[in-house]
């Protein structure tokens, strides 16, 4: 029986899951688990790499013990985020998206690449952490001197294991570089950045097999593997997870809320650039998406407010307030702020009293901005739909999903699993 590992790393926890079919259904089994988050360095917001790598290759090791022959591996992370090397060094510290320091070259990339230009030839939302305002910052500050490549973060680890830099399509797609109707980096906007070409080579494909563990890496977990790319950005591998009854809109709910649906081709008219939507790459079809800020909203409110409260005990706070202020969920100060709270404080206008009341206000506002996302959709894309399939940590919240229903008045089909992980093993599966 073949058996296949799926490395699933999001913003804020990691996890290791074996996967294999029996009697025609999948089975799963996750085998390591470990936390992630960003930290704080000289004033910015980096990730820490290295010990990413070493919880990916801890896990391995863990997954060998538990099931000794594993035909494959893959590794799926957030989008965006990426490390620069020089030949096989890399270019620290690796930043993170949160992190503000695109905020002095965004409006450099637009003075000479209008916003309405890009998203024409990329088709790519505006989001201030998206990789090519950050990679013009490294070129405003000269880290681009002497570096060989940019790989971004599932590729990087997977180099780590193989040896192989490899560029894989979907993640790709979410760094605003991407060519919307070849589907391949957009070298003329790269020039006019001053970008050097050899970081945006040709793209491979999920399914692509990268090879073997290195050797030294083989003998650390104790056997060998093939490495092959998936889905690589996790909404990818989520959308590829769903068991869709139908080509329907759907929600990943986690740390972002992506909701988006499957087209043939990307949307890329004025329309899709006025509300916002993205055009990311799937395995076989267009991703017409919206980033929604998600779990981040509640998460940071319990961290600040009521750390050791469960959220079975916030979720009924939320119920039981009758407040009904809604903000605009996307609104930029809610994406790093020092205190969340505050944030919420300064667009209430001081109506948020009770912690239901700030709970209830974030899952109200998270409901509301999806019904707004998707009246965008269905006008942009000329179809109306009936479901909304949510998956992911947020399809468990059964209120959430009550308020979502009411406001969008779409039938939601909320599925609490690791659809990332699923999706991540199916591609891994239909390699030859």
């Amino acid at each position: 029986m073949n058996r296949y590992l799926a490395v699933d790393i999001g913003a804020s926890s990691g996890r290791h899951i074996v996967g294999w079919m029996e009697e025609g259904e999948l089975h799963t089994q996750e085998v390591y688990r470990f936390p992630n988050g960003v930290k704080e360095q000289a004033g910015h917001l980096v990730w820490d790499v290295k010990r990413l790598f070493d919880h990916v290759v801890k896990g391995i090791q863990k997954a060998l013990d538990a099931y000794p022959k594993i035909r494959s591996m893959s590794i799926d992370t957030w989008g965006v985020d990426y490390v620069l090397m020089k030949e096989e060094t890399e270019v620290m510290p690796c930043y993170a998206y949160r992190d503000s320091r695109t905020e002095t070259s965004i409006p450099k990339v637009h003075e000479i690449v209008p916003f309405s230009e890009l998203y024409a030839h990329t088709g790519c939302q505006f989001q201030p952490f998206n990789t090519i305002y950050q990679l013009y910052d490294d070129h405003l500050r000269g880290r681009l001197e002497g570096v060989t490549d940019m790989l971004m973060m599932p590729e990087y680890l997977m180099y780590k294991l193989t040896g192989v830099k490899a560029r894989e399509y979907t993640n790709a797609t979410t760094m605003g570089m991407v060519e919307a109707q070849t589907g391949e980096f957009d070298l003329e906007i790269a020039d006019r950045l001053s970008l050097p070409r050899a970081l945006f080579p040709k793209l491979s494909q999920p399914g692509t097999v990268l090879g073997p563990l290195r050797p030294e890496i083989a003998e650390a977990v104790g056997a060998n593997l093939s490495v092959v790319l998936c889905a690589t950005h996790d909404t990818g591998s989520a959308v590829e997870g769903i068991p869709m009854d139908g080509n329907h809109p759907y929600i990943s709910s986690g740390t972002w809320s992506l909701l988006g649906v499957k087209t043939e081709h990307p949307i890329t008219d004025s329309g899709s650039e006025a509300a916002n939507y993205s055009n990311e790459g799937g395995v076989g079809y267009n991703r017409y998406q919206k980033n929604i800020m998600g779990m981040w909203l509640v998460n940071e409110l319990q961290r600040e407010l009521c750390p050791d409260m469960p959220f079975s005990e916030i979720v009924k706070a939320a119920e039981e307030s009758d407040c009904a202020v809604r903000l605009d969920a996307n609104a930029p100060e809610f994406l790093a702020p020092k205190s969340m709270k505050a944030a919420f404080d300064a667009q209430a206008d001081g109506q948020l009293v009770t912690i239901g009341d700030y709970f209830r206000c974030a899952y109200a506002s998270l409901a509301q901005s999806y019904k707004t996302a998707i009246e965008e959709m269905e006008r942009n894309t000329g179809k109306s739909y009936e479901k909304l399939y949510i998956v992911g940590g947020g399809a468990k919240n059964s209120f959430l999903n009550g308020l979502t229903q009411a406001a969008t008045g779409k039938q939601v089909i909320a599925l609490p699993i690791e659809a990332t992980a699923l999706g991540n093993l199916k591609i891994q599966m239909e390699v030859k």
